[in-house]
């Protein structure tokens, strides 16, 4: 399987936002605006209480919504009546996303898992995007979320979202490949390291996360195959 298409733009983390001052992480106004930029999107994925992937990063409302509560006692439709950061923007679901991009851009989802909570969330994603047409990634910092994605049989790739430099940290990260996946998305503040060496030598694509500024993307060039990044418009120019 090619992986060509997942590095070849830069990533737009959490969609192509403005750090919230208008245009808020996370919301369908962000993800337009990537894909008419065409940036390709990273969005996280959290599972409602009837069961459906929705975009949402926190576990809690409040920093994004404004009121307190878990996002995981919230029905889909309930939430998706919650205005994002006093916007107009509600919270999407994951099939929102899929229909508002339509396979103009690349689509990298990271599933926020909770232990023990966590049952068909995988297999929801995975179905969610079946029939999608259009090149989607899957990743996460889980590994047990990992293990239901691969063991649902989806031909969508798999990656390991990580981070950390210390020996028990990168042995857990090799022990998360050997469930067969295919990329890596690291915190490029924790590059170079002898995991990410080994996996970019095995031809597995290695992203880093998240870089806001020069030195993000010049440690991304020297390390990895592709950043995703927040907070400025990569079309630009390094300044000097």
């Amino acid at each position: 399987m090619s992986l060509a298409w997942l590095t070849e733009r830069p990533i737009a983390h959490r969609g192509f936002h403005d750090l919230n001052r208008s245009v808020w992480e996370n919301t369908l106004t962000a993800f337009a605006r990537a894909a008419e930029a065409g940036f390709s999107i990273e969005c996280d994925l959290q599972y409602s209480a009837d069961a459906m992937p929705v975009v949402f990063h926190d576990d809690d409302l409040g920093r994004i919504c404004g009121i307190r509560g878990d996002v995981r006692q919230r029905m889909a439709g309930e939430l998706g009546l919650l205005p994002v950061g006093g916007t107009a923007d509600r919270i999407p679901t994951l099939r929102q996303l899929l229909s508002l991009v339509a396979g103009r851009v690349p689509l990298v989802l990271e599933l926020k898992g909770r232990r023990n909570e966590d049952d068909g969330f995988a297999m929801a994603v995975v179905e969610a995007v079946e029939n999608y047409e259009g090149p989607v990634a899957l990743m996460s910092f889980d590994h047990w979320l990992l293990k239901d994605l691969k063991e649902t049989g989806t031909d969508r790739p798999v990656g390991l979202t990580a981070e950390g430099l210390a020996p028990e940290e990168l042995a857990a990260h090799e022990a998360a490949m050997q469930l067969g996946l295919d990329f890596v998305s690291y915190n490029y503040r924790h590059l170079p390291n002898a995991f990410v060496t080994r996996q970019r030598a095995l031809g597995r694509p290695v992203l880093t996360w998240t870089v806001c500024d020069d030195e993000g993307r010049t440690r991304t060039a020297l390390h990895a195959d592709q950043m995703t990044f927040e907070g400025f418009d990569p079309r630009e120019a390094l300044t000097a």
